[in-house]
């Protein structure tokens, strides 16, 4: 596992293997990152799920100013820190040790990007993009990335947020969407 691109680029990440955590494919982080383009600079992103920081540090890697990583798992979190130590990363992420769904119900903040992993094993994106449309704080023209089991249903509409992209990579599905 590595950074694709930016300040980081060609830097390796620190991985390990559990049920609960599936790096993100080279191939999505670049579906991911290639329809984000230049507006990943100087924005204010979250990560849900956020496993080893994968998809966080790339986003830091390539111009985003902040980035909150959510993560409930004690070993993803030590992960994360190691990785954030190897690279230098500071202040700019911020690790919540936290259930996502009740990070969600709390949730206050703004951002520009949001990137969804939930565990495959529990097959609970449905209820995590259920979950996200019911938070207020969230404002029109937010993007969202969510990647999916193929076994899981994954509407194209959650109340305010509607896909604008739906594409099969392999055993997973990655969904673009847009808060309108």
């Amino acid at each position: 596992m590595r950074i694709i691109a930016g300040k980081f680029g060609g830097r390796k990440l620190v991985s390990f293997k559990a049920d609960h955590v599936r790096p993100t494919t080279d191939r999505v982080k670049e579906a991911i990152f290639n329809k984000v383009q230049f507006g990943i600079e100087g924005s204010q992103v979250l990560d849900l799920f956020s496993g080893t920081g994968n998809l966080a540090l790339e986003a830091l890697s390539r111009g985003a100013i902040h980035v909150d990583a959510v993560e409930q798992s004690s070993k993803s979190i030590q992960i994360i820190e190691k990785n954030k130590t190897t690279l230098g990363v500071k202040n700019e992420l911020k690790i919540f040790s936290s259930d996502v769904l009740k990070f969600l119900k709390g949730c206050k903040q703004t951002y520009d990007y949001i990137f969804v992993d939930p565990p495959f094993t529990k097959k609970m994106a449905d209820e995590v993009m259920e979950s996200i449309s019911q938070v207020k704080a969230f404002e029109v023209g937010t993007e969202l990335f969510i990647e999916s089991s193929s076994h899981e249903t994954i509407k194209s509409v959650y109340g305010d947020w509607n896909a604008k992209s739906q594409k099969s990579y392999g055993d997973k599905w990655l969904s673009h969407f847009i808060k309108g």
